[in-house]
């Protein structure tokens, strides 16, 4: 029933979403063109994606504690290296759309709630070496394996936090005096999701972009993304179906909510 109604979901979301010819504000129109549907052909791509090949043929077996709102795909807790690359990890166009957005606001510090087997850490964290990335996992599996990724591939502007986001996030926050850019890839749960905006808005500033990965992956998830955008902080959300983006520009004063088709 899931599938299904992501399914209908995307057929209504492909037919009122539009590209960047559609977009009256300049400033949306510079992102869509310059960053969302950037064809440029960065060099960190190709190691980027001898990294995803590997993966993808690792037959290697882990023990997988999931501490979210669990799989459609798998089964079980035993899982192999190459079916959570996969299934269950951001893929290639989705990972180089972070890239590039982090390439083009640089910011200072990056949060990601989702760690995975590292490597949508590793792509946010390769767009700029001045950047460095906190990124937390529940999974000690995952960890272990994430932390192994990122010392062979000569990655040091990464701090790898082992825990459950409930606890680890306020931590971490509390080390910090600002945010300039999170991704969300974990739990994907309604209250949870908006418990964590909510405390992540503790941090974030004007100039701070939040993506949220699956935002249409359940019914929670969607009222979860109405209700985030809605927030009066928000000055623009970007639905990409997949992805939601989350833009607070202080010299905006209304709102403004788009759907952009994701073919980039």
């Amino acid at each position: 029933m899931r599938n299904l109604k992501v399914v209908f979901d995307y057929i209504k979301y492909y037919f009122v979403s539009t590209n960047e010819h559609g977009l009256h504000s300049p400033f949306l129109f510079h992102l869509a063109l310059n960053v969302i549907y950037l064809k440029h052909p960065f060099y960190e791509y190709e190691k980027l994606n001898e990294i995803r090949m590997q993966l993808l043929k690792s037959n290697e077996t882990i023990i997988f504690e999931d501490y979210g709102a669990g799989s459609n795909v798998f089964r079980g807790n035993k899982r192999r290296i190459n079916e959570i690359a996969k299934h269950g990890i951001t893929n290639r166009k989705h990972a180089e759309l972070l890239f590039r957005l982090v390439n083009h606001f640089q910011p200072e510090n990056i949060l990601e709630l989702g760690t995975s087997l590292g490597l949508t850490t590793m792509y946010l964290a390769s767009a700029s070496k001045k950047t460095k990335v906190f990124t937390i996992e529940g999974s000690k599996s995952l960890v272990e394996f994430a932390q192994k990724q990122f010392f062979e591939n000569n990655f040091s502007n990464i701090e790898l936090i082992n825990g459950n986001f409930n606890d680890q996030l306020p931590v971490v926050l509390d080390k910090l005096d600002k945010i300039d850019f999170v991704f969300i890839d974990g739990n994907h749960e309604k209250n949870a999701t908006i418990k964590y905006f909510n405390l992540l808005l503790s941090k974030s500033h004007e100039k701070t972009i939040m993506v949220f990965d699956d935002i249409h992956w359940s019914q929670g998830m969607n009222e979860a993304w109405n209700e985030i955008k809605k927030n009066e902080k928000v000055k623009i959300s970007i639905d990409l179906f997949f992805m939601g983006i989350i833009i607070f520009r202080k010299e905006q004063r209304e709102q403004e909510h788009f759907i952009l088709k994701n073919n980039f």
